[in-house]
């Protein structure tokens, strides 16, 4: 019930997010510029959904760690059933041995209590029987009852087990499919806003030309402001996981990826150290935990920048220099450069 009710809770903050949007009355300024406030609107609310991706992808990474751990449990609790069930199967032998012993004894009066006993915990409250089978033979009895206790609470415990890893894939999958859901509609909107911005700016540029057909070129095309930062790949640390990381840009990003036919963030930190020879955990939380914290003015090349709180990483990348990092952003996106603005603190494997 819980989940399904954190399930609801959370539906419903994605719908008032895309309902904001979809209720927005356009200005009455310009076309264009109105259709740039909207598309100012639209990224602002889409980079609040890539949070929301980002914390969902580590959920998700989170629930398959623990479904993976539960699996080896009930893997464990499957072999103790076994245990438990030959141990049964013994001695239920040395009872049965021991009750043709006393017929071929023609100790009547006790193969008489015997059969008449309906079941083995009847044989335990039999007190006559009690009285003549020897220690022994009242040890395999209340051996027989432990056994399948025993194998009655394995049995209960495996399904509880199984139940409970279901669900909590489930559930975190099922809030995976509803953000990135509101990810794909806000993405599609912002490529239909920025198509009309085009179409808009394009006719006014058509129509300036041909108010000022006689007018000379001004050349000056305004050529643009300048590629990315430079970065410097130098440094100590782990540098090398910079250069392995440069060979995966353009890399598409891909939920749960981490491979080079597609990377989530943490898949990408992991899939890079693992080429040096350093195991991570698939999830920027338990990155973040097994790294040596390293404050963002004394990070190096190679060190990972995670995006958070000292609980919870919703996103990592690997420090490029510069003030800048490669990750894989978000839903749509490719392995990139991107800023560390708004990393909380570094970590080094």
């Amino acid at each position: 019930m819980n989940g399904k009710r954190r399930t609801l809770t959370f539906s419903v903050l994605l719908g008032t997010l895309l309902l904001s949007l979809l209720l927005t009355t356009p200005s009455l300024a310009s076309p264009i510029s109105s259709k740039k406030a909207k598309l100012r609107e639209v990224q602002a609310k889409l980079q609040t959904v890539y949070h929301k991706v980002d914390m969902a992808v580590e959920k998700y990474n989170q629930a398959r760690s623990q479904l993976e751990t539960v699996q080896e449990q009930i893997k464990e609790n499957g072999r103790l059933l076994k245990v438990a069930e030959y141990n049964l199967e013994v001695a239920n032998r040395q009872l049965s041995a021991r009750a043709e012993n006393m017929y071929r004894s023609r100790d009547v009066s006790v193969v008489d209590v015997l059969f008449a006993a309906n079941s083995f915990d009847d044989l335990v409250t039999q007190l006559n029987l009690m009285e003549r089978l020897g220690n022994s033979d009242v040890d395999t009895v209340k051996s027989i009852s432990a056994y399948r206790r025993d194998i009655k609470d394995r049995r209960v415990k495996l399904d509880a087990d199984k139940k409970a890893a279901a669900r909590l894939v489930d559930e975190a999958a099922a809030q995976k499919a509803e953000v990135v859901a509101l990810e794909n509609r806000l993405e599609s909107m912002t490529a239909g806003i920025k198509a009309d911005i085009r179409r808009l700016e394009q006719q006014a540029a058509a129509r300036a030309q041909a108010a000022a057909q006689a007018a000379p070129d001004s050349g000056s095309s305004g050529g643009g402001g300048g590629g990315g930062t430079v970065v410097d790949p130098g440094g100590s640390g782990h540098s090398a996981v910079v250069a392995i990381a440069q060979r995966y840009l353009g890399v598409p990003y891909v939920y749960g990826g981490a491979s080079p036919s597609g990377f989530d963030c943490s898949g990408l930190t992991m899939f890079c150290y693992a080429q040096i020879g350093i195991g991570l955990a698939h999830g920027a939380t338990a990155q973040q935990q097994s790294s040596k914290p390293v404050p963002l003015n004394a990070l190096q090349p190679g060190d990972l920048v995670f995006f958070g709180n000292a609980s919870y990483s919703r996103h990592v990348g690997i420090y490029a220099g510069g003030g800048s990092m490669i990750h894989a952003p978000h839903t749509g996106a490719v392995v990139s450069y991107g800023s560390i603005s708004g990393a909380w603190i570094g970590g080094r494997p």
